[in-house]
């Protein structure tokens, strides 16, 4: 039954995210050019909402599906963490034309092509697993 519950929250997402024009390449270009407030609207709203959320979670003591308790960690502050995963996210997305949400999205839609970004996320993230004890954390 949870996995139905995965399953429509998934589906929503992606329904949304399509018809908010997010997972468009066109509009991921403009962003990156400046050209228009779209994306940053969008994902200045996601932040909002996500930062509501963790609120509401920290504070009502809301547990996920599984019943257990939720774990909020606070992250590791480091510099070269977010200076050099920023670099290489912002570039990998603006290569690409899409970030890891849209990726799934542009596949449902029938951009086959995507699949191609999708195996580099696959590998890139096999390749982090592999070196992760190697780099500056």
């Amino acid at each position: 039954m949870k996995y139905l519950a995965y399953l429509f929250i998934g589906t929503f997402f992606g329904i949304v995210m399509y018809k908010s024009e997010a997972a468009s390449w066109f509009r991921i270009y403009e962003m990156f050019r400046f050209g228009s407030f779209h994306m940053y609207g969008i994902i200045g709203s996601a932040l909002v909402l996500g930062i509501i959320g963790v609120q509401i979670i920290k504070r009502k003591n809301v547990k996920p599906i599984t019943g257990e308790p939720m774990q909020l960690h606070a992250k590791n502050k480091s510099v070269p963490r977010y200076l050099f995963g920023g670099i290489l996210f912002g570039l990998g997305w603006a290569l690409a034309g899409a970030c890891p949400g849209p990726m799934f999205v542009l596949a449902g839609a029938g951009y086959l092509t995507i699949l191609w970004v999708i195996l580099g996320a696959l590998i890139g993230t096999f390749l982090y697993g592999i070196l992760r004890n190697r780099l500056p954390h």
